[in-house]
């Protein structure tokens, strides 16, 4: 992999762009530092030498052998952005984002590898997050372990920032707001979480965008400082604002799904540094959100 040193790396030595900025798995470092495959400039690197703007650096990412257990299977999934590190597709409703049982071949995960696979990439492919079954829109994944790494990383460090918008029922009174509830297992049901004083801190910050007298339902944004499961449909059923047609949670089957949808995916490129926005195109047909309003 070809890398174009960037002037903010100016003065920077080789292992402190690998340890303390990018800050690489210790293990791929050492097998890089062992393989000599490292390159500058066309030559062996030496891991002391301080980077210049226009340097050019080669690193060894061949980690195909990881997707030998992905099974290719052609689900037609959108590619919403896609370049040499990694990809963000747009997850149609009524599939998982990796396969839940052995031999499921029909998640999320098991369509990208196609994509990859009818265009001649050979490597390895890695979720960064989910999205429940029947939720849509953009999910992030990465192209190989370094830049896997780099991004599990910045989602831990909430440096990568998710949008959603809703439908709930009901109408919400203030026009923003949080909600501050712990999440935890429900007992009583397998699949099902509830606020709980002894869960998982869990707070969503939420926006009304738009209200519908006439099916009585709000349009909302929302975003996440953590990534609970459920976490916006516990929180809104919590309110007594279930999401329409989220029947686990007591919504009414207004439609054939929960309405809820990854709209936006925002964040920082580990290795160019640029601001990355990618807007994700609702995807149900018929619809359940109407573009115009957003």
């Amino acid at each position: 992999m070809f890398i174009n040193v960037l002037g903010n790396w100016n003065g920077l030595s080789l292992e402190k762009l690998f340890k303390e900025r990018w800050k690489a798995p210790k293990k791929l470092v050492h097998e890089w530092r062992m393989s000599k495959e490292v390159m500058l400039n066309g030559r062996t690197a030496i891991w002391s030498t301080i980077l210049q703007q226009g340097d050019l650096l080669s690193i060894p990412l061949m980690d195909a052998a990881e997707n030998e257990t992905v099974q290719a299977t052609n689900l037609d999934i959108p590619i919403l952005y896609e370049d040499e590190w990694l990809l963000v597709a747009n997850k149609p409703a009524g599939i998982d984002t990796h396969p839940s049982q052995p031999g499921d071949s029909h998640s999320l995960i098991n369509g990208v590898a196609y994509y990859l696979q009818q265009t001649g990439q050979t490597c390895m492919i890695k979720h960064i997050h989910r999205l429940d079954k029947d939720t849509t829109g953009a999910v992030l994944f990465a192209k190989n372990r370094l830049i896997g790494s780099m991004l599990d990383r910045m989602l831990e460090e909430r440096e990568i920032k998710r949008t959603y918008v809703a439908l709930v029922e009901g109408t919400l009174h203030k026009k923003e707001g949080k909600i501050n509830e712990k999440i935890g297992r429900d007992r009583h049901h397998a699949t099902r979480r509830r606020v709980s004083p002894t869960g998982q801190t869990a707070l969503t910050h939420y926006r009304v965008l738009n209200h519908d007298s006439k099916r009585n339902l709000t349009l909302i944004s929302c975003t996440l400082e953590s990534g609970r499961t459920h976490q916006i449909r516990v929180h809104f059923s919590h309110l007594n604002h279930p999401l329409a047609g989220d029947t686990l949670y007591g919504g009414k089957k207004t439609f054939h799904r929960q309405a809820l949808h990854a709209r936006k995916i925002e964040f920082t490129h580990p290795i160019s540094e640029e601001k990355m926005a990618i807007e994700a195109p609702f995807l149900d047909k018929p619809e359940i959100f109407d573009g115009r309003n957003l």
